[in-house]
């Protein structure tokens, strides 16, 4: 703490030379606190992550804009001290987050972002208690768990098949390269969006064996990502690329010359002529490309894209074509093959229940035409498919009996994320309620807990809604 800055304002330089913002300069303004000791406290604080590189600089800032709205909170409530904080008081912060307005949009603060203004005083009460015990409470002031994610999902959404169908299509007329490109890297890798931008042009590497390979520096993990291997069109993404930064890479610094993502900025707001694509400008792009090429969701709506997205899309397509989770989860760079199946490679099964709704086709396989699938381009894939046997079964297969039992997949993995289509008949009616029957039974006697049981409900719920179809139709004739 001897060398922490007396001022107000302070500039500081990232210089981690792991960090995505090595070598970037940051403005650090506490003049907006009303209290001098919380002031005093914080930075502290974010002095010695800065110090120590607990945390990287950037994010420091971004606490530091947080605690504007614990500043307002606390002129509000006359609190002048962290000390003086109590249970009702941080109950009273969690609602003056919730009802807070901001001046500038006029729209109420975001679910998510009122739970990291929370948060950052919550983290600064906890390092408070280990090295400035005399600044807070005795008594522990947060019970634990007040941000529950009611409001949010669970899982980051992944790119439907159709629609990533119409974004491949798109992006052959796409006129910006370093989205084209970056979107198709993206695609193939899974790579975080920080970690794309800071790609380098020698990133790629032939392999005897699976033709390409490429590698990058994992900033999260503070590790380089192993040799991956690549399709041919991720090696000419990174070619195209190359060629496109080719005529300015000489004007760059040396920090970035062997960066992959570098442009000229056309409007004379940098200081430098040559900078690297940030992630607030490719994140803008990808929720552009949406309504430049008129692609919609099922709602009618601009389908809202963003490069998260096919990182979460690779997972759950390895996971469908039977990869081990262990070699998913290396692939994404996870510590925890735990983080990888509860937010990456197992999200369709949410989304069970409402495909299984829209099942409307019953009855004689070789009878199905365009009277049943309108849709050409359907009907083909299903003439195509139809006689093939059931792959993984979600309820959309065309054999999800043989041999009179369901179909092996079926049984094992209680899903499915290939097939389009369910076709069923009335003989196999009372193979269904048989299993059916099973499943509910090992649900009566699970032991294992909501976790367990969210593998089989969605299936369930389709069995249901097949026997009660299939019961319909037995009526009527």
């Amino acid at each position: 703490m001897s060398n922490i800055p007396e001022s107000d304002i302070w500039r500081l330089t990232d210089n981690d030379p792991d960090s995505q913002n090595y070598r970037r300069n940051f403005k650090l303004d506490f003049t907006f606190f009303e209290s001098e000791a919380i002031k005093d406290v914080v930075k502290k604080y974010i002095w010695m992550q800065y110090s120590t590189g607990n945390r990287v600089l950037k994010g420091l800032r971004e606490s530091l804009w947080q605690f504007k709205y614990f500043n307002a909170f606390c002129r509000q409530s006359k609190l002048s001290c962290l000390r003086n904080l109590t249970n009702n008081l941080v109950d009273d912060y969690r609602s003056f987050l919730r009802l807070y307005v901001s001046p500038f949009t006029g729209k109420p603060l975001s679910y998510n972002y009122q739970r990291n203004c929370f948060s950052a005083v919550k983290t600064l009460v906890g390092w408070c208690h280990v090295f400035l015990p005399d600044a807070v409470p005795i008594k522990p002031v947060f019970v634990g768990g007040e941000y529950r994610n009611v409001y949010d999902k669970l899982k980051i959404d992944y790119i439907p098949d159709e629609i990533l169908e119409v974004v491949n299509e798109s992006l052959k007329t796409e006129e910006n390269p370093y989205l084209k490109y970056g979107m198709i890297i993206l695609e193939y890798t899974g790579i975080r969006l920080g970690d794309l931008l800071l790609l380098k042009i020698d990133c790629i590497s032939e392999h005897p064996i699976s033709g390409y390979t490429i590698s990058w520096f994992d900033h999260k993990n503070r590790k380089y990502q192993s040799n991956m291997p690549i399709p041919k069109e991720c090696k000419e993404a990174v070619d195209h690329l190359i060629r496109c930064t080719e005529s300015f890479r000489n004007q760059a610094e040396a920090i970035e010359k062997e960066q992959l993502f570098i442009y000229k900025p056309l409007i004379g707001t940098h200081s430098k002529p040559i900078v690297t694509v940030s992630k607030q400008v490719f994140t803008k792009w990808c929720k552009n490309f949406s309504e430049k090429h008129n692609i919609c969701g099922t709602d009618g709506k601009f389908f809202r894209l963003t490069s998260h997205m096919f990182r979460r899309t690779l997972a759950t397509n390895m996971l469908s074509k039977g990869m081990n989770i262990k070699v998913i989860q290396e692939v994404l760079g996870h510590s925890s093959p735990k983080t990888t199946k509860k937010y990456y490679a197992d999200m369709k099964d949410a989304s069970r229940t409402e495909i299984f709704s829209k099942i409307g086709i019953l009855g004689n396989i070789q009878q199905v035409d365009h009277t049943n699938i309108p849709d050409q381009r359907d009907l083909r894939w299903f003439q195509d498919n139809c006689m093939e046997k059931a792959r993984l079964a979600d309820g959309f297969c065309t054999l999800p009996i043989q041999e009179g039992k369901p179909c092996g997949h079926f049984l094992s993995r209680q899903k499915c994320y290939l097939c389009s289509r369910y076709i069923t008949t009335l003989e196999d009616l009372d193979e269904h309620k048989q299993h059916l029957a099973e499943l509910e039974k090992m649900l009566d006697s699970n032991i294992y807990g909501a976790h367990y049981a969210a593998h089989f409900l969605p299936t369930t719920f389709a069995l249901k809604e097949i026997i009660r179809q299939l019961e319909e139709l037995r009526s009527e004739s």
